[in-house]
């Protein structure tokens, strides 16, 4: 009677430490699995809206195979690098950034910053000259952590040369509308010529606007910069805080469990003993006996 006793509380001992294991696994577990899905979800929503457009140029030789001569191209290009890091100390990396950006002299097109103190964040975009992007880029992954990183170029070459050919056609077609408003005319045709002269400028001064945008002498690359302050951190919770809510977990539901063991083990007991008193237990017995 005594060895079966001591073998039930140990059944019992390992099942309770088995169901503590458990929870603390999941414990770790839990934590690794939202740290990984709040990673996704930043990397999702750190980007923000950044109207102005940045280009720049790079000339390059290629040579053709056939006659073995060579031509430059002027390539015209858009490329723009975004990150978002994470930081415990908001008001230090901010000042590192702007005194970062200050020494590659690069130019803040675009800020923003939102947040209560705990939950800060500072969105920046930022001009660089095309020589000084990947130093740029560099100096800045070196603040706070990083969790998210994109670098994209695209090429834009044949969109300037489109916007030189509707200007240069858009001029055209306002010379002729000079020259043949100097021939004269009736007062109300002269007017629709003046009037559609005016709608070509207009359009030529926006084609020119646009235009001045790949202009050597404005061209930048662009760095979309997300610094976001976060106090909470995983790596922060102990052993021992862990352990304590596993215990505290383990307990309550290693007791529910025996409890409701008791609970169907008794219902079995009870139900055995009414069949008896009854008779009918021998008569199941038989019965299934006889159906062997």
């Amino acid at each position: 009677m005594m060895n079966k006793f001591k073998k039930g509380v140990f059944v019992l001992i390992i099942g309770f430490f088995a169901l503590f294991s458990f929870r603390l696994i999941y414990g770790y577990l839990v934590t690794s699995e939202n740290s990984f899905l709040d990673n996704v979800q930043n990397s999702i929503d750190n980007t923000f809206e950044f109207s102005r457009k940045n280009y720049a140029s790079e000339k390059f030789k290629v040579e053709r195979k056939a006659d073995n001569q060579s031509y430059s191209v002027d390539q015209k290009y858009e490329k723009i690098a975004s990150l978002h890091t994470k930081t415990v100390i908001f008001e230090q990396d901010e000042k590192k950034l702007r005194e970062t950006i200050e020494q590659f002299k690069a130019l803040i097109q675009f800020e923003q910053n939102y947040g209560l103190k705990g939950s800060r964040r500072l969105n920046l975009a930022i001009g660089v000259a095309p020589e000084l992007f990947d130093n740029l880029v560099e100096e800045i992954k070196k603040i706070g952590t990083i969790s998210s990183l994109y670098i994209n170029k695209s090429d834009k070459t044949n969109e300037y040369k489109d916007l030189n050919a509707k200007r240069i056609s858009l001029e055209k077609a306002r010379d002729s509308l000079i020259t043949l408003k100097g021939k004269g005319g009736a007062v109300n045709e002269l007017i629709n010529l003046e009037d559609r002269i005016l709608a070509i400028e207009t359009e030529i001064q926006a084609m020119g606007v646009k235009l001045g945008e790949y202009d050597q002498e404005n061209e930048f690359c662009t760095v979309k910069f997300g610094l976001e302050e976060k106090l909470s951190n995983i790596k922060s919770i102990s052993f021992i805080h862990r352990v304590k809510v596993a215990l505290e977990w383990t307990i309550k539901y290693y007791l529910l469990l025996l409890a409701a063991c008791f609970v169907g083990g008794s219902v079995v007991l009870v139900s055995i003993s009414l069949l008896e008193k009854l008779k009918l237990f021998p008569i199941l017995v038989n019965n299934l006996k006889k159906q062997e």
